[in-house]
């Protein structure tokens, strides 16, 4: 095991040597108003938490900073990996799932985030519970998280009857949140048809989030041209718009 002391600053060097100028502007584009991004892809970087969380994965955890979005990135993926390969319990992983999630400022570490924590499936009552307090959050990226997370391993069939109520529940107005029940709708839509359908028939959604999960459901490549009328004919035209919030 590597020694803790002095970890963070072979990180940092080590993703700075990592870092493509090409892949930097790149995903500048994707995030406006992120800042100190290095341009590190997503594979070396989850090459690099694979490996650390071999390692002294605590240690760095304990002196980690977030200098750049490539660190802030790279803790989120060691939380992920901690219970695979760092032998972490699964109530360490929220204890540190509930310190990072403050970190989060945009989608990119949010979605990236999420789909590392594969624990979710080894103990889906579990993490439901959690999920939902973080729906609780005033905090947008939070509550993103919580929708992000029930998109990746909640729309199965113990749990779709359970999500329509959760979707109408949002009342939280960031535009990333909002994006987020849209997205997730897109999918249960994808699995679940007839089930989204009704729903979205007598939903409680904003004309905003509504709106959105039908582009979504349209521009998906799972949904045959025929829906993707219907679909579009149920859009919300004209009115004031009604806000989550």
């Amino acid at each position: 095991m590597r020694p803790s002391s002095g970890m963070r600053t072979d990180i940092g060097r080590e993703l700075k040597a990592l870092a493509d100028p090409a892949y930097r502007d790149f995903s500048s584009s994707l995030l406006p108003g992120t800042e100190h991004i290095l341009g590190v892809r997503l594979p070396v970087l989850r090459r690099l938490a694979k490996r650390l969380a071999r390692e002294d994965w605590r240690g760095y955890l304990e002196e980690c900073g977030e200098g750049s979005f490539e660190e802030i990135m790279l803790q989120g993926f060691l939380i992920g990996y901690a219970g695979e390969y760092g032998k972490a319990s699964f109530e360490e992983i929220l204890e540190r799932t509930t310190a990072f999630l403050p970190k989060i400022d945009n989608w990119s570490v949010c979605d990236s985030f999420c789909a590392t924590l594969k624990t979710a499936r080894e103990h889906p009552a579990q993490m439901w519970d959690y999920v939902g307090s973080c729906l609780r959050s005033e905090e947008e990226f939070t509550v993103r998280f919580a929708l992000v997370m029930l998109l990746d391993y909640y729309i199965e069939e113990e749990w779709i009857d359970s999500l329509f109520p959760v979707f109408d529940a949002v009342r939280h107005p960031g535009y990333y949140v909002k994006m987020a029940v849209a997205w997730a709708l897109s999918m249960c839509y994808v699995r679940f048809p007839a089930k989204t359908q009704e729903y979205l028939e007598h939903c409680g959604l904003d004309d905003f989030t509504y709106n959105k999960a039908l582009q979504k459901i349209t521009e998906s490549l799972s949904v045959d041209r025929e829906t993707k009328v219907r679909i579009r004919a149920m859009k919300r035209k004209g009115g004031a718009s009604r806000t989550a919030g």
